[in-house]
């Protein structure tokens, strides 16, 4: 095989039935040598349909294995009795001679020359051994896994065969997750086998889920982003970091040179130093911050006078990744909206709470008649209790309320990074906490950092600019997958013309609605 040629490749796919696949084999002009270097990935980008995939990279596998002389294992027992016999082996070495003390020869042949090296068909027996051990537990895992059972609204929508919306998807991709976690002993590290397998056992039992042909590659990606997302809290635990520093970081990252860890040392040092300058200056605002704090009636123009005599020293602890909590004991008036908006007009000279009221007063009435929110549940229930108002002021908050809470949907972003509404904070990034959204009477907005409660604030509009300006004001980086609505948002705020505009425009197309000009 390994000498043929493109025609002759063809030839051997119309004789096991593969002819379909001939014209693609062609355009790409796989060769013998060309097919037997296929991986998983190159075959899923060459072939479509599943089915083919698997067939084709069956009888690669067989044609390698018959070349080789090697028979992989077709169930765990025979990787038992592999195992069995190494085990045998030891024993036998353990209670020959050698054990007390005299040099015997190694079990495999010509292992110790008289150069000190090992021989080669020692290595490759070795590395076959490994070889079979490993190919069995990936077969018994694939072996053993089912699909999960899904809830029942889940599986309504799987036998009616609809196409998922954005939170469908999610809760689909959380229940795959959780069960491969469970099949892999706790692991939250699949290989890429693993996450083909689940794949295709989801598309194979629900076809409709191949969207074009490119299925494969969509519920594989939100299935890796969603063990990424799993395992961000434990990134910075020591194991983690240990193996890290084992095994190497992951792809795209670079480990430190010493250099560099150095650079960082005096960085931290020199800060430190700056810090000390003011030591005196600054443990005066402190004591003052924290007993101003506590009062019931403050004095709102010295809290601004001194909050911007400390704003260099801040931007420094908050640049240098001082922790949060340490930040908020010194400064405490930082979980006040008023200074959340205050300290972002320092730092930008923009009044986001204005600018935040004249997002949503102009953008209302096209979010809220878009087609993407019609269905959704706070959508209805907004409908619904706008029936039983009819003064101005009360529909007029309501709508505004709603459509913040739209505002991910809309964009196809992900709720649960934006807003909880009656559940328990689970995001380190600020997100807001709504109850009650619809009551004006008792109604009530919280804006959460860390997992903790930052603020609580009385509308809507306060809790949004509160969430936007906290991003900017404790250097936090916006989620990815909450990109597109702050793209939105900062582009109004700031009025910039940015290079995502037109995609968001190309967005707003998709949604259906187009925004008015401001």
């Amino acid at each position: 095989m390994e000498t043929w040629s493109v025609e002759q490749v063809c030839s051997w796919l119309v004789e096991k039935n593969l002819g379909e696949l001939v014209h693609r084999f062609q355009e790409e002009e796989v060769s013998g040598a060309a097919l037997l270097a296929l991986n998983d990935r190159m075959v899923q980008q060459l072939v479509k349909k599943i089915g083919h995939q698997a067939v084709l990279m069956d009888l690669i596998k067989k044609y390698k294995q018959n070349t080789q002389g090697l028979k992989s294992p077709e169930n765990p027992k025979e990787a038992a009795l592999v195992m069995q016999t190494e085990a045998a082996r030891e024993d036998e070495e353990s209670s020959s001679p050698a054990s007390h003390g005299e040099r015997m020869p190694s079990f495999y042949p010509a292992e110790n020359l008289d150069n000190g090296l090992i021989d080669q068909r020692v290595l490759k027996q070795r590395r076959n051994v490994k070889h079979i051990l490993a190919r069995s537990k990936a077969l018994q895992w694939t072996k053993s896994y089912v699909l999960p059972e899904f809830p029942y609204d889940v599986k309504c929508m799987l036998a009616e065969q609809k196409c998922p919306d954005h939170s469908m998807r999610i809760r689909i991709i959380e229940f795959l997750q959780a069960d491969m976690t469970k099949y892999l002993e706790g692991s939250l590290y699949p290989s890429t086998q693993q996450y083909n397998d689940v794949v295709n056992a989801l598309l194979q039992a629900h076809p409709f889920l191949d969207e074009d042909g490119c299925g494969f590659f969509l519920w594989k990606r939100a299935l890796k982003d969603r063990f990424k997302y799993v395992r961000r809290p434990i990134e910075d635990d020591e194991q983690v970091i240990r193996n890290k520093c084992k095994f190497g970081h992951r792809r795209g990252q670079k480990r430190k040179s010493l250099a560099d860890i150095r650079f960082d040392e005096i960085k931290l040092v020199q800060i430190k130093e700056e810090a000390v300058c003011f030591d005196s200056e600054l443990d005066e605002h402190i004591k003052w911050f924290q007993q101003e704090y506590v009062k019931t009636e403050k004095d709102w123009r010295e809290i601004d006078k001194r909050m911007s005599q400390t704003l260099e020293i801040r931007r420094k602890m908050i640049g240098s990744r001082t922790p949060l909590k340490d930040i908020l004991k010194l400064f405490p008036f930082l979980k006040c909206p008023y200074q959340i908006f205050r300290e972002f007009q320092l730092l930008t000279r923009t009044d986001i709470y204005k600018k935040t009221r004249h997002i949503l007063e102009s953008y209302s009435e096209n979010i809220l008649t878009s087609f993407s929110v019609v269905d959704n549940p706070i959508n209805i229930l907004l409908q619904e209790k706008m029936k039983h108002y009819t003064d101005e002021d009360m529909l007029k908050y309501m709508k505004l309320t709603a459509t913040c809470l739209l505002l991910p949907d809309v964009f196809g972003d992900d709720p649960s990074l934006f807003v909880i509404m009656n559940e328990q904070v689970q995001v380190s990034t600020p997100v807001l906490e709504v109850k009650n959204p619809f009551n004006m009477e008792v109604c009530e907005f919280s804006l959460y950092l860390e997992r903790e409660r930052l603020t609580k604030v009385d509308d809507c509009v306060t809790a949004l600019a509160a969430l936007v300006a906290a991003f900017h004001v404790f250097g936090i980086e916006c989620p990815r997958r909450l990109s597109q609505t702050f793209n939105f948002l900062e582009t109004l705020i700031f009025d910039m013309h940015s290079p995502y505009f037109p995609s968001l425009k190309e967005k707003e197309k998709e949604v259906g609605f187009q925004l008015p000009v401001t």
